[in-house]
């Protein structure tokens, strides 16, 4: 007879193991946090210690338990795996979500089934690499399924793409949400852009505050790495400057491309580095871009529509989920292609009154629709599947 598995709840305990400790997964991860901590789950996070993930779940409630586990898969992977066994042993979860590819792969083999586990790959790890590399990831996602009770995904194209690289899942589409309170109530109750907010907004950003009024300012908010294309908006930026000279990019956030980056800018770009809060960036800008290479779906253009803020996006997978209907045209550029993503910025930032419509439907589509509430519902309601599932009697031990 099969021991019965408690559901998410007062005495549940789920373990999250992370790598990513900043940006969108990191933003994802601390919200559900937040709200199993609201349910009386127990919360665990298994994490690096550097970045503001570990600081950040501690000061919610989660226990964190330190993780050292690097973004790429190499020699340190076993080491990897015997330390996220050993957390599994010390905080005997109901069940287990490994966030991004690093911990999809160490939590996968640290567990083996053991325990329910839910993968959210947070992007797929063979987007990222070609080549030898990018088969064996193929390779991995396809056979670590047997362990996999449930593949969580960002947005039906990220389904998809697992789909046709042979992925065969048990799957759960679960769109990233945000508080809409925390981006969308500077503007008032239509989220639109009023000049007198982002004049104010401005003034209290240093690198911002002495710009001349009516400055256009572009926003990227981002980890700074191939992934998210800063290169690619670098060089769509020059073309950029012969129609609007007066314009000012800002790049937010940090990451192993800030060198090179910040080399191959022109004066025009500001670089203000990881920040505690976006939503003052947001409020400061008139349009964000993201030029992203690959996603599943990003969270940085949901909270500039809670914003109010008109995006451009390359159209990767999750980004035209992401817009509101019929925005697919103004809004989304083909990925690696600088000349149309210029094209795109220049008309929105000449034209105010379209930026401003396009800003207030954003804001009312991410308020209906990516709510950061449904996202933990949703996320509840996969725990409580899974964990109703009788576990087989034999499963691999976990390695000690």
């Amino acid at each position: 007879m099969q021991p019965q598995r408690r559901r998410p709840g007062a005495g549940f305990t789920a373990l999250h193991l992370v790598q990513p400790v900043d940006g969108g997964v990191a933003r994802v991860v601390l919200d559900l946090v937040e709200a199993q901590l609201e349910a009386d789950v127990r919360v665990a996070v298994a994490c690096p210690g550097e970045g503001p993930l570990a600081a950040a779940a501690a000061r919610l409630g989660a226990e964190v338990h330190g993780w050292r586990a690097t973004r790429d898969p190499g020699p340190g992977l076993v080491r990897e795996v015997g330390q996220a066994a050993r957390v599994v042993r010390r905080v005997r979860p109901d069940l287990v979500h490994a966030h991004s590819a690093k911990a999809g792969l160490a939590g996968r083999l640290a567990v083996r089934g053991r325990v329910p586990t839910v993968f959210q790959p947070h992007a797929w790890s063979f987007e990222a690499v070609g080549g030898v590399t990018g088969r064996l990831a193929g390779h991995w996602e396809r056979w670590a399924v047997r362990w996999t009770d449930r593949v969580v995904c960002v947005s039906d194209a990220e389904r998809r793409t697992g789909e046709r690289a042979g992925i065969h899942a048990s799957w759960s589409v679960v769109h990233n949400g945000v508080d809409v309170g925390r981006f969308g109530s500077a503007d008032g109750p239509s989220g639109s852009a009023d000049m007198a907010d982002t004049t104010a907004a401005r003034a209290a950003l240093p690198p911002l505050a002495a710009l001349p009024p009516g400055t256009p300012v572009v926003l990227c908010v981002g980890r700074l790495c191939r992934q998210k294309g800063q290169d690619i908006l670098l060089r769509a930026w020059r073309q950029i400057l012969l129609q609007l000279p007066r314009a000012r990019l800002v790049l937010v956030g940090d990451g192993p491309d800030a060198d090179a980056l910040r080399a191959a800018a022109p004066p025009s770009v500001v670089f203000a580095g990881a920040v505690p809060d976006t939503a003052p960036w947001y409020r400061a800008a008139d349009l964000v871009v993201l030029p992203s290479r690959w996603e599943g779906m990003a969270v940085a253009p949901l909270e500039a529509m809670a914003s109010g803020r008109t995006v451009v996006l390359s159209d990767v997978d999750g980004a035209r989920e992401s817009l509101p209907p019929g925005h697919e045209a103004l809004c989304l550029v083909p990925p690696e292609d600088p000349p149309a993503l210029a094209a795109a910025i220049g008309a929105l930032l000449r034209d105010a009154p379209l930026r401003e419509a396009i800003g207030r439907q954003g804001h009312q589509h991410v308020l209906s629709t990516y709510d950061v509430r449904q996202t933990a519902r949703a996320i509840a309601d996969v725990y409580r599947e899974v964990a109703s599932v009788p576990r087989p009697e034999r499963r691999e031990p976990i390695p000690q």
